[in-house]
């Protein structure tokens, strides 16, 4: 039961160490053909409208202390924004960054204490998102405390250094993604929730969805999102300029603490403090757990993070489970309903809020956008058209595209429309010809060898790259480099490719995969420490049918082959009762006992805990006797064997060997 790992810290940052496997590469500057394409959204866009920019320093208080940078208790640097002081030192967009995406970082950049209205502040940039705080009559109600317990802390710290010190009475998740309560512990006590002095709020399911969103594929999101986030890239005009969303991601500690009250239905009313909430539920939309909230005495809305300055992701590209594009847009037609006449002030849990007439102006243009994605791919796709064909031609109307809170700085029209396809009708476009392709490898393979062998693609390739046709350079040369990974010449023509074409990119996560791709073709994978992905306040919340599931998905069907096993598992501080039964290299579970098992164990949920951290192992607890055994030992000795441990610095770019059915 070793390796598991929770993708709740897909954003934990990574050190350079290690040798490079090739020699390390500096960056390309700018081609001509991305100047002029970076140039053209200057004529494009309506830079001329600065309008974000008075709204995102509306209500200033102060700056974070420290040029931004936040230490944890042993002095380690969790949060530092003076490394992306060089986004605020130039107006104009450097040549190798998207002038749309310079301008959100510069947006983004100016973080800080804020007033957003009477009795509602905010404090920015201290973490990925935002931390709001609503004055109650006696204390204070902390919305969203980001990622990690030292930025939380640190923000709270600046938010008193400027307001009357008052006790929280309550804490609001507002959804279940981790930058939303990673960070509760580092302002609360958990035994003042205990003690009732202190509530959390958080939408139904929120537990469930926040432990196990991104648990069974934990392993694959977490080596992904360091492509997404670019934490392997140096902050630099050349390398990480943010993640559209926010800057980047908090290093700290991560913690939960379970919510005391949960919001189970729209039009759900709550006196906190002295101030009226009411409540819109939005799940399935950006969070399989999501609510929205209206407070009477401040006429004050919030979508969460469904309405933010910047189109969303229906589908993220570290992978997650595709989200609904339609009702993601009724769920803001919803609250344009319910609290639009009468709201005067719009604030997100990322990003700069919105006043007056904006507010609706906002909620209608992403309900619009998210309204037309779906639309748009569902008339195509009855029209017949493949994924690609419906993403190539699928492009917002003018209104929206001059929107600035619509531009694809975090989500883009092309990835979340083939999303749209996949949420409807699959990954399969019909044509029986894709059904069933070659696998990577061997495809790529063939393709070099009917294309005349990787020196005339590449001869080719490269008049494609002086002609600025990056796109073809990628897909190409990523068949010579799957054919043949020790290429070298091959490796830095994609890599020169995709560097461009991360110099072009408006979203910042499209630019983060491609530069982050580019650097691992030049200097391999960097074998860096692993982050600590285990954490007590997750494993404890984890429902514990979902760690026996996960155990099945690390089950080897080779190495199970043939085996038959049962085996029951008592927990004796929960009363649970499970049967374990291996089958056709399947590994089960369901509730109860049964008599006839191979092997009776039991133990503590609190050291089944235990093992899942690696605080201790099986074999150990077994011999101390913290584990009754009853039957068979060598049958649970003989499934621990069966059970793989996930690689974490798997090949994205290169392929992978082949699992040996040996």
């Amino acid at each position: 039961m070793k390796g598991i790992r929770l993708s709740f810290f897909i954003w934990l940052a990574i050190s350079f160490l290690s040798s490079p496997a090739f020699a390390a590469v500096s960056p390309n500057a700018a081609s001509d053909t991305t100047k002029a394409a970076n140039a053209q959204w200057l004529k494009i866009l309506p830079f001329a409208n600065e309008q974000d920019f008075k709204d995102a320093a509306k209500g200033f208080i102060a700056p974070l202390p420290n040029d931004g940078i936040i230490k944890n208790a042993e002095g380690r640097v969790v949060w530092d924004m003076k490394a992306f002081k060089f986004i605020t030192e130039q107006k104009k967009a450097p040549d190798t960054v998207n002038p749309s995406l310079w301008r959100q970082m510069q947006l983004v950049m100016q973080g800080g204490l804020f007033k957003v209205c009477d009795r509602i502040y905010q404090i920015r940039n201290a973490d990925l998102s935002n931390m709001t705080i609503i004055e109650g009559d006696t204390g204070i109600i902390v919305i969203d405390p980001l990622i990690s317990t030292e930025t939380a802390k640190a923000a709270l710290d600046l938010y008193f250094a400027h307001r009357p010190k008052k006790q929280i009475v309550a804490v609001f998740y507002s959804h279940s993604h981790v930058d939303h309560f990673g960070g509760v512990r580092g302002i609360i006590d958990e035994k003042d929730v205990t003690d009732g002095k202190i509530k959390i709020f958080a939408p139904e399911g929120f537990t469930e969805a926040a432990v196990s969103e991104n648990v069974y594929a934990g392993n694959a999101m977490s080596r992904r999102a360091t492509y997404m986030y670019g934490n392997l890239l140096p902050p630099s005009p050349q390398g990480q300029v943010g993640a559209g969303l926010g800057t980047t991601t908090s290093t700290g500690t991560v913690t939960l603490i379970l919510p005391t009250d949960l919001i189970k239905e729209t039009g759900q009313k709550v006196k906190i403090d002295g101030l009226d909430f009411e409540f819109l539920m939005a799940p399935g939309s950006e969070a399989p757990a999501e609510m929205h909230w209206y407070v009477k005495q401040l006429k004050a809305v919030s979508a969460a993070e469904n309405c933010t300055h910047t189109l969303h992701n229906t589908y993220t590209l570290r992978g997650a489970k595709i989200r609904n594009p339609l009702a993601w847009s009724k769920y803001l037609n919803e609250t344009i309903q319910m609290w639009g006449e009468n709201a005067e002030v719009l604030y997100g849990m990322h990003h700069w809020p919105v006043w007056g007439k904006a507010v609706v102006e906002n909620l209608k243009m992403a309900r619009d956008g998210y309204r037309f994605i779906n639309d748009q791919t569902l008339r195509l796709a009855n029209m017949g058209y493949t994924p690609d064909q419906i993403a190539e031609q699928v492009h917002f109307p003018e209104n929206l595209a001059q929107h600035w809170a619509m531009r694809g700085y975090y989500g883009s029209v092309y990835h979340n429309v083939k999303a749209t396809y996949v949420f409807y009708l699959g990954w399969f476009d019909g044509n029986p010809s894709t059904l069933h392709v070659l696998p990577p490898v061997k495809a790529a393979k063939k393709y070099v060898e009917y294309m005349g062998g990787a020196k005339a693609i590449i001869t080719k390739a490269r008049k494609a790259y002086e002609n600025g046709e990056y796109r073809w350079v990628a897909e190409v040369g990523n068949h010579i480099v799957f054919a043949d990974p020790s290429n070298k010449e091959a490796r830095m023509l994609v890599a020169d490719a995709l560097e461009q074409m991360g110099y072009q990119a408006e979203s910042g996560p499209w630019r983060n995969f491609y530069l982050t791709g580019a650097q691992e073709l030049r200097d391999g994978i960097k074998e860096l420490p692993a982050p600590n992905t285990s954490s007590p306040d997750f494993i404890k919340a984890v429902d514990t049918t979902m760690l026996l599931d996960y155990t099945g998905v690390r089950l080897n069907p080779q190495k199970a082959a043939g085996q038959d096993i049962t085996i029951n598992l008592i927990l004796t501080d929960t009363s649970e009762k499970f049967v374990l039964e291996l089958r056709n290299s399947a590994l089960s579970n369901r509730h109860g006992t049964i008599d006839n098992a191979d092997l009776t164990l039991e133990m503590t949920r609190a050291l089944l805990n235990k093992i899942f951290l690696k605080e201790t192992t099986l074999a150990d607890a077994l011999k101390t006797k913290d584990i009754t055994a009853d039957g068979d030992e060598k049958k649970i000795h003989a499934l621990l064997g069966m059970l793989d441990n996930f690689p974490f610095w798997f090949n994205i770019v290169t392929p992978n060997a082949p699992q040996s059915k040996n």
